[in-house]
């Protein structure tokens, strides 16, 4: 099961959070909860999940803001990519500072490129971790085979990509991670963004603008 929910940061954007799922045991993974750690919380106990873990996909503050509130009601631990420290340990790399609020996290466990995240109710169920420069340094898809589905941050989005002017990011390098990481995902792979509407490899693919 992917839960999408949509959360509010700050008064001023959406962001999306996901829950997934193993429909067996109900047991499973948050991904980039970035605000309103009560609905969240909320929710979990209303579906009677038991989550293990936190994602991360990248440390940007919209994606962070829940994660610590989270851990700590739940006991679990929180993952992110390989750089991620570089923003979670930073209010200005991760934005918070701009809207004067201190927002770090402190003793994460960092993920490297073609890692997997495994769930222990059930250890067929799991993501592979892809690293995706170009929006942040630390940049990182979750990628499920099984269940044709990528959770791709702000990587890109239905129609558009991540902006690659603040701190760590690269034009050049986010345009590789499409082309060559979620450009060759199989066509019905859904990407799962943090912004906005999900989309597909095969309907994005078809933008020219990327080539």
């Amino acid at each position: 099961m992917i839960l999408p929910v949509e959360v509010d940061i700050f008064g001023v954007m959406e962001e999306n959070v996901y829950f997934f799922v193993d429909d067996e045991t109900n047991s499973g993974f948050v991904i980039d909860p970035g605000a309103e750690a009560d609905k969240l919380l909320q929710i979990i106990e209303r579906e009677k999940f038991t989550i293990e873990k936190i994602l991360l996909t990248h440390g940007h503050y919209d994606h962070i803001g829940a994660a610590d509130s989270l851990r700590h009601a739940l006991n679990i631990p929180i993952f992110m990519g390989r750089g991620g420290n570089f923003y979670a340990r930073n209010t200005s790399n991760n934005g918070s500072k701009y809207f004067e609020v201190e927002m770090t996290l402190d003793d994460v466990t960092l993920l490297d490129d073609g890692a997997e995240v495994i769930l222990s109710a059930n250890p067929n169920f799991k993501l592979k971790v892809i690293a995706a420069p170009g929006h942040t340094l630390d940049g990182t898809i979750y990628y499920s085979e099984k269940n044709s589905a990528a959770f791709v941050g702000d990587t890109i989005f239905y129609g558009g990509r991540g902006r690659t002017d603040l701190a760590g990011g690269s034009e050049l390098d986010l345009m590789n991670t499409i082309k060559n990481k979620v450009f060759t995902l199989p066509e019905e792979t859904v990407l799962f963004c943090g912004h906005g509407l999900s989309t597909t490899v095969g309907e994005e693919k078809k933008r020219a603008w990327y080539f």
